[in-house]
């Protein structure tokens, strides 16, 4: 069973950012994809972020060139850098990892006033 963790939300006014971390914790296998989703009350929760073993990117449109996401794989962590915070980026954002099958955080809460 794999633990997933998240750290980092909160609240910040629009142009502000944040920092999210992940930690994945629990298994002997390798950690494939990492990927962090947000949702939002009365919508699906839907895809911010996305980063394989091997580094390849997948970035939602609406947060290319805000956001950053990025992994350490020697400490099984993934991280999303948040700048140019809009109230649109407000949610509960999921970390989300591949090891075998699919485990989720918790969720973390951030909220962007205007």
């Amino acid at each position: 069973q794999v633990q997933v963790a998240e750290s980092g939300g909160g609240s910040v006014q629009a142009g502000g950012s944040l920092r999210l971390s992940c930690a994945a914790s629990g298994s002997s296998f390798s950690i494939d994809a990492m990927g962090w989703y947000r949702q939002v009350p009365g919508k699906q929760r839907e895809l911010v972020a996305m980063i394989t073993r091997g580094g390849s990117i997948n970035y939602a449109d609406a947060v290319k060139g805000r956001f950053t996401i990025s992994r350490d794989n020697a400490k099984n962590a993934v991280y999303l850098q948040m700048n140019n915070l809009k109230p649109e980026d407000t949610g509960v954002y999921y970390c989300r990892v591949l090891v075998l099958d699919f485990s989720w955080g918790q969720g973390t809460q951030v909220t962007v006033s205007s």
